[in-house]
């Protein structure tokens, strides 16, 4: 491998842990602090790239689309945590996970129904669709380090808002013990429908960005969901700091995953089989994960 690509492949990996750390920020928290087990998580990301796709084909604008359908996604998020999750926190998990599978189910056949099963191709906005040579001699996609810089914004965002406001506090005191912050008069049932809608608007917000990189279609959201719970178990169930480490790491080890074994002439399988040999070797030296929540 050249120095070369090897830049270009860290590149690629730091993108697609951004885009990981997106699903898996709102995914752990709303882990963390409900106990909730929700598979649906990945129908999120799926329903912000088809609004982002359908609000670009009619604004002809992609930021405006992002602008439009990212709250679009968010109240979809608070109408399912009302509607259909609400009453399973108290439940077991296998009751959350056979409801959640349920959901997306429902969100794939709506999705047919009304865009069709035909998968949609987005196209990269015209002022990002050129590349950059900052590294001499390898020309890199400009929209692809712009997604790297919105995954890092909204991770300094996070940080913000988990560290210096006064939601954060609640935030992080519910992932602690959420019984005792209950017990302090704090509206639980309302810090557990803002955390939801949060998670779904990062959920949302990833279909958006991945949409130009990515087809948009049917499912796409199921497979990059189990990298997700990959991301946050590694990293520590309702942690964002270890969300964010685990996903970087996740996003290079199956970028690099993918390309070290074809050029050492290994078999292709072996890099699908990186990632969770990965997680077995953390979870068998921090059983809790790189960063747990003290509860």
């Amino acid at each position: 491998m050249t120095v070369l690509l090897f830049l270009e492949q860290m590149l690629n990996g730091l993108q697609l842990g951004v885009t990981l750390f997106l699903l898996a920020a709102g995914l752990t928290l709303v882990f963390g602090i409900m106990n909730m087990v929700n598979l649906a998580h990945g129908s999120l990301y799926m329903m912000g790239a088809y609004l982002c796709a359908t609000f670009a084909q009619w604004s002809g604008n992609f930021f405006l689309a992002v602008l439009l359908a990212l709250p679009v996604v968010a109240l979809i998020g608070l109408a399912v945590e009302i509607v259909a999750l609400r009453t399973l926190y108290a439940r077991d998990h296998l009751d959350q996970v056979l409801a959640t599978f349920g959901l997306i189910l429902f969100f794939n056949e709506l999705v047919k129904i009304v865009w069709g099963p035909v998968a949609i191709f987005m196209d990269i906005p015209p002022l990002l669709a050129g590349r950059v040579e900052f590294i001499p001699g390898a020309p890199y996609p400009v929209y692809r380090l712009a997604v790297l810089a919105v995954g890092l914004a909204v991770a300094a965002f996070l940080w913000w808002l988990i560290t210096r406001t006064r939601l954060g506090m609640l935030i992080r005191a519910g992932a602690a013990n959420r019984e005792m912050v209950g017990a302090l008069g704090v509206d639980i049932r309302l810090l557990f429908t803002l955390v939801f809608g949060l998670g779904a608007a990062l959920a949302g917000l990833a279909g958006m960005i991945a949409g130009p990189l990515y087809v948009v279609e049917i499912g796409m959201g199921d497979a990059i969901l189990i990298k997700t719970f990959v991301v946050i178990v590694i990293g520590g169930i309702g942690s964002i700091r270890g969300a964010f480490v685990a996903a970087l790491i996740v996003g290079m080890v199956d970028t690099f995953g993918r390309v070290l074994p074809s050029a050492a002439g290994l078999p292709a399988a072996l890099a699908e089989m990186m990632t969770y040999i990965l997680m077995a070797a953390i979870l068998f030296w921090k059983p809790r994960g790189l960063f747990p929540v003290m509860g």
